[in-house]
This record gives C-alpha cells, structure tokens and sequence, in this order.
C-alpha cells in the first residue's frame, strides 16, 4: 500500500515488490488508497509482473493514496458500523489472509504503521517523501527529484529576473525540513535560502541584496522553504492544525515577497511550486532507489522481520526498527557541509 502524500517513485516501489515477490513465487495484493483500503474488504487489487509493466517511469501511484493526518483520532464508519481504526484495519488483514504488509509512505504513515505493527500486522516499511525529513535513512525517494524540478524553475526565473531587474521569491515544499530549499537553491545559484533550521532576518537578506546592486547584479533570487519562519516568529499557515488533520503551511512567500519589496524597493514577484514537485516522472537516482528499496523490502519480508523500514546508507540497503524512526525528523544539522558551502558562495541564509 502507499500512504499520505504522493511523490514521484512510488510506482517504482510497487512494481519492485511485485517483481521481486514473483521471484519467490509470492502473491502480491495491492491494498487501494492507502490504510482505508483495510477499511472494507473489497478495496484491494491482485498485482502480478503483468500489472505493473510500464509503471517504472510514471508518477503518482496505480494503488491510491490519502494524506488526512492521524487516523486513529477518531471512530470511522464502516460497512459493519462504526469501529474504531485500528481494530478494523487489523480485522481486515486477518480476513483477508494475508501474510505480511509492505507500507509505502512519510513520517506520518511510518508512525501509523508502527502503530499497527505493535497491534499484530507483521509489516516492512519503506521511506517515501519529496521533504527528506525521515531519519536513518540518507536519501527517500522523491526527494531527487523534487530538487531536479525545483532547480529547473530556479534556472528558469534567473532570465526574467535579471529582464526586470526584480527580486523573485520562490516557495518550495518540504514542512519542517529545509533540505529541498538548499540543495535547490545551491545547485540553481540563488543569493539567499531560507529554511527552517536557521530563522531568518530579513534585514540581512535586504542589506545582502542591496548589496548586489551596488556591484552591479541588479537582480535577487530567493529560495525559502515553506517551514521557514522569521527570527522569534511563527511559520506560516494555510490552515491550523485540527483533529485528525495536521497543520497545512504555506504563504511564507508572499510574506517574504511583501517585505523584501519593502525594505529594498525593488520590484518583487513570488512563485510558489507547490504540487508540481510533487509530479511528474521520477529522476533515475530515485527510479533506482525506489527499485532497491521495494526489492529489499521483499527480502525483510521473507525472512519475517517484521517492524523494521529499509534505508539507504550509502552504498547499502539496510533494514532498520520502526522504533527508531517513530516521533523524529530529519533536520538540516548546523554544521552541515552544504551550509557551510553555501555561506562559502556567498549566498545568504538570512541570519
């Protein structure tokens, strides 16, 4: 199953837990639209080798997904009534006879998973999220890719930047984690990054930009992370947190936008990326990534253990405990050797 937000290699995924079953003569079911697939005992699909030829490359996922926050916050109406989440979703798999469960999904799906691991659900995870932001593992799928779209929009408003002389803002995913903003914007030569590791000034992004005009680069590119937020100041919300739904961030752009404008009168525009990072064809690094992932995950699975997520530690898949993900988050450390480049490029990180 895949589960929360989508991102580019979970078909990658799919189709490498199918093959890599077939090899060991396995029977792969494709629960739908993630954990309310066990909701109800017709949500699900049998996969084999045939299905999932020609999925490598495309996008999102063949098998569905939700990302609606917590769903042990409250009881859910099923078929048989109202039941608690939990309890069916263990009811299901029981019913349904299945063996053993490859999840596909974040944080957010890890922690739901482990959850369910504890409840008796023999289960292998597996890292899926465009923010980077799961500990124990180097890379996730998706995350490639997304900077791969993200330095190609950097690139291209470098042109009408430098037309207009303006200063561009651009807004990209990543919730509390800022790895998307500084891989994107060191490889897209932006002059100033925010992310939400170092709360910025932006009177220091200004002084920095005035700067520029005055040896003669008449243009400024920003890059900020959609959890970046200013020095003592709260990030920026769509929508608050509420029961069973996690908060929805977004707007720093516009924000950072109105006040660069303010502080250095130069005229400022803001794009915001949004779900285009989240579509498209994966990038090989993640195709491959993806692929030895749902291989190795197989390979947890036959040799029944259970609870575990396989990571990528370079040049290694290894296998890991739910435990150890569950409740952290994958931060940019301070002392990180592509911060201390970008401060060598001289590129601003607001503080």
């Amino acid at each position: 199953m895949t589960g929360g937000g989508d991102a580019p290699g979970l078909n990658a995924v799919i189709r490498a837990v199918v093959k890599a079953g077939a090899s060991w003569n396995c029977e792969t079911i494709g629960i739908e639209d993630g954990f309310d697939g066990l909701l109800e005992r017709d949500r699900w699909r049998r996969l084999t080798p045939r299905d999932v030829t020609g999925i490598l490359r495309i996008g999102g996922t063949i098998l569905g997904t939700v990302n609606r926050g917590n769903p042990f916050a409250k009881p859910v109406q099923t078929s048989d009534g109202p039941r608690a989440y939990s309890d069916r979703c263990v009811e299901i798999f029981k019913d349904m006879k299945l063996d053993a469960l490859v999840v596909i999904g974040g944080d957010g799906t890890l922690a739901i998973s482990h959850e369910l691991y504890k409840l008796g659900i023999p289960l292998v995870g597996v890292p899926k999220t465009i923010d980077n932001d799961i500990v124990e593992t180097t890379n996730a799928f998706g995350f490639d890719t997304a900077v791969s779209f993200a330095t190609d929009a950097v690139d291209r408003l470098h042109t009408t930047a430098e037309a207009h002389q303006r200063v561009m803002i651009v807004e990209v995913m990543g919730r509390y984690a800022g790895w998307i903003a500084l891989y994107a914007g060191v490889a897209g030569g932006a002059d100033a990054i925010l992310v939400p590791e170092i709360p910025f000034d932006l009177e220091k992004v200004a002084a920095h930009i005035r700067t520029r005009d005055q040896c003669g680069a008449r243009f400024s590119i920003v890059v900020v992370a959609e959890g970046a937020k200013p020095v003592g100041g709260n990030v920026s919300l769509i929508q608050p947190a509420s029961t069973g739904y996690s908060e929805r961030l977004g707007g720093v752009g516009a924000a950072v936008a109105a006040r660069l404008q303010a502080l250095t009168g130069k005229e400022t525009r803001y794009v915001v990326l949004g779900h285009l990072q989240r579509g498209g064809a994966p990038t090989s690094f993640d195709r491959m990534l993806a692929t030895r992932f749902g291989a190795y995950a197989v390979e947890l699975v036959m040799q029944e253990n259970y609870g575990t997520m396989v990571a990528f530690r370079p040049p290694d898949i290894i296998g890991v405990p739910l435990e150890r993900i569950v409740g952290r988050t994958r931060t940019i450390p301070p002392d990180f050797d592509v911060v201390r480049s970008a401060r060598a490029m001289n590129i601003s990180l607001g503080d």
